[in-house]
């Protein structure tokens, strides 16, 4: 059991809280902090965590991320220690600011290239089937993520507005043989049980908790990060990659 005064006993008190009441709230939030737990090290005492520990942990995890996903972290973070030192307990001061959203133009990526991402053989059938819907329905990374087996129309290629192709059509069955309903997409492993999501968000099956954007931005950047080092994509990378072929 984590000792009362660990990095994720602070955590779950603060999941737990009326802060994180909301349920996307709750979710956003858990995503960000289980993740910073994980590098930290959930058992550690938070006391023993430095201002340039948690800076390094911050810019390891989400350096690479676009404006709006640091900032989105940052505040998840910041809101989180604060809420811990206004109980009392010692926790470091978040010494990293907001980004503009201002970014280099990126250049869109060729057909080809996604192509190529999406048939190699050490891409797992989650990721291709989740690339492959991106870049089909040209949606949103949350709205696909979103999507719930019991909503889908495999046949008519269709769930709600969203509409994909012979592609997506092909993965789908695969990645959700076995399973009528519950989440399409799912993380890798069970959530602890102090940090369950809500039953909506949890295969019925195997336990395991709905796909969240942050990690599905991580496994997309480690699938096309260059040999020395650069950043890989991101997720709306795609979507627009998608958007501009359909208007070429």
């Amino acid at each position: 059991m984590s000792d009362a005064h660990s990095v994720d006993a602070a955590v779950e008190a603060y999941l737990a809280s009326p802060q994180c009441a909301n349920e996307n709230t709750h979710r956003a939030y858990s995503s960000v902090l289980d993740r910073l737990a994980g590098w930290l090290g959930g058992h550690r005492p938070l006391t023993e965590v430095g201002e340039e520990e948690l800076l390094s942990a911050i810019t390891g995890l989400w350096g690479s991320a676009a404006a709006a996903t640091w900032n989105r972290n940052r505040a998840a973070v910041a809101g989180w220690l604060a809420w811990c030192r206004a109980r009392g307990q010692q926790a470091p001061e978040l010494s990293v600011e907001r980004r503009s959203g201002e970014r280099e133009p990126t250049a869109t990526l060729s057909r080809d290239a996604i192509e190529r991402l999406i048939l190699r053989p050490d891409v797992p059938l989650r990721e291709r089937t989740l690339w492959r819907l991106l870049f089909e329905t040209a949606a949103r990374a949350n709205d696909v993520l979103a999507l719930n087996i019991e909503t889908l129309d495999l046949r008519g290629r269709r769930a709600g507005a969203l509409r994909w192709d012979a592609g997506s059509a092909h993965l789908l069955p695969r990645l959700i043989e076995g399973r009528s309903r519950g989440p399409v997409f799912l993380s890798e492993r069970r959530p602890p049980p102090a940090r369950r999501p809500s039953r909506s968000d949890l295969c019925p099956y195997t336990g395991r908790a709905r796909l969240g954007y942050d990690r599905a931005r991580i496994l997309l950047d480690q699938h096309t990060r260059t040999p020395d080092g650069e950043p890989g994509w991101d997720l709306h990378q795609l979507r627009r990659a998608a958007l501009m072929y359909r208007t070429a």
